[in-house]
């Protein structure tokens, strides 16, 4: 058994960015935004079982890129499913490491410090979860409208989201739920705590074009 392994999942073409290609090949600093992702676990572990997980149709288009530019790091292609769900199941079925991490395609701004500490705590307390402090106020919304809360008994949640093996193979021979938004509630749900450990501010997720903006900024302060 290899020591870690990581699934970086991807989706379809993101219909918030408005553009025609999935969001995971858009250029960032003149690269698909996907390199820079593989490239941060790489860097943080040569040894680390990459896996991706693309749609079926996104496959072909992904083999052509790394070819076309001599794109060298080893991972294993897995086709993605329906769900988010079956698609980390599908990657799961591949997945060697003592310590499995699962992470959004298009967070390539993630931390080497961030999954260090990650991989390190899941291997020790079971699973691991990177989050962020909210700095805004926010409303729960109610059946009268809506009503404040307190934001300091709230986080924003990342990834990668990190797991001892046993832990998360077994939580994904659940059924689905509508209520599995990551896989943290996977987990918690077969019963394992989940362990809080500090994300990076700069990890933020791709989904719309002013966070393609901001991680151009970012990257080019790394």
């Amino acid at each position: 058994m290899v020591a870690r392994t990581v699934i970086i999942s991807a989706g379809g073409i993101g219909k918030r960015m408005g553009a025609r290609i999935p969001k995971q090949f858009l250029n960032l600093n003149n690269r698909p935004v996907l390199f820079h992702t593989i490239e941060k676990f790489a860097q943080f572990d040569p040894e680390i079982q990459i896996i991706v997980v693309l749609p079926a149709n996104q496959i072909d288009y992904w083999k052509a890129l790394c070819s076309k530019n001599n794109f060298l790091i080893e991972h294993a292609i897995v086709k993605g499913g329906k769900e988010r769900f079956f698609s980390v199941k599908n990657g799961l079925a591949l997945a060697k490491g003592k310590v499995i991490g699962v992470h959004d395609a298009v967070r390539p701004l993630v931390s080497e410090a961030v999954i260090a500490n990650c991989f390190a705590t899941a291997l020790e307390k079971g699973a691991a979860i990177p989050v962020f402090d909210i700095n805004e106020s926010i409303r729960e919304i109610n059946s009268n409208g809506s009503i404040a809360v307190n934001r300091n008994n709230y986080k924003l949640v990342q990834t990668p989201q990190c797991f001892q093996n046993e832990i998360l193979k077994s939580a994904y021979a659940l059924e689905f739920s509508e209520q599995f938004t990551d896989d943290a509630s996977v987990v918690e749900k077969n019963g394992t705590t989940i362990h809080l450990i500090e994300g990076n501010e700069a990890n933020i997720k791709i989904t719309r074009p002013i966070d393609l903006r901001m991680a151009e900024t970012l990257i080019s302060d790394e």
